[in-house]
């Protein structure tokens, strides 16, 4: 602050795409930045400031999808856009969701719930993001953080064929729009 480094209103510093500040030498990454508060974004924002500035690689950070999981009973992850943002980025989408108790749940008479969801843009029917509550919900949300990344479609999805028993398996056999 005191050298002339810009602040957002937060009190964040500001950078660009490269993670320059307005002052040239000087590079911003991570919480400082308050744009994505977690060690992953951190790590890979290093990797790619790395890349640029001592490995003369154009590499930017992609924000675009971020996968999040709170490490709760039961857990909570997604990946993607939900489906409010989806709404507001594109004319028409789909939503596929599914509310089950998993066997592993039901052979331990645990009444414990999953939730999924998968937001997909009408048109392309491109996957625009997916959304879990339930055990193992950041693991699985991890692996199809991947396909997101390299634009799977619904049609892509539901021709996977599926682990049973298990609750990732729902995903690839949701086939019911609820809107």
């Amino acid at each position: 602050e005191d050298i002339g480094v810009e602040m957002n209103n937060k009190g964040a510093v500001k950078v660009d795409s490269t993670h320059k500040t307005n002052i040239s030498n000087i590079y911003a990454i991570g919480d400082v930045t308050d744009r994505f508060n977690l060690t992953p974004v951190a790590l890979n924002e290093g990797i790619c400031f790395a890349d640029s500035v001592f490995g003369n690689k154009n590499n930017l950070m992609d924000y675009s999808i971020i996968p999040t999981a709170v490490f709760s009973l039961p857990n909570v992850a997604t990946v993607g856009l939900t489906e409010e943002q989806a709404s507001e980025k594109y004319k028409d989408i789909e939503i596929y969701e599914s509310r089950f108790r998993s066997l592993k749940r039901t052979l331990t008479n645990r009444n414990e719930l999953t939730f999924m969801k998968i937001v997909v843009d009408s048109l392309s029917k491109k996957v625009l993001g997916f959304h879990m509550v339930g055990s193992e919900a950041g693991e699985i949300i991890q692996g199809l953080a991947v396909s997101l990344k390299i634009g799977v479609t619904k049609d892509q999805l539901d021709s996977v064929l599926g682990i049973h028993p298990s609750s990732a398996e729902e995903f690839v056999t949701m086939r019911t729009k609820v809107s």
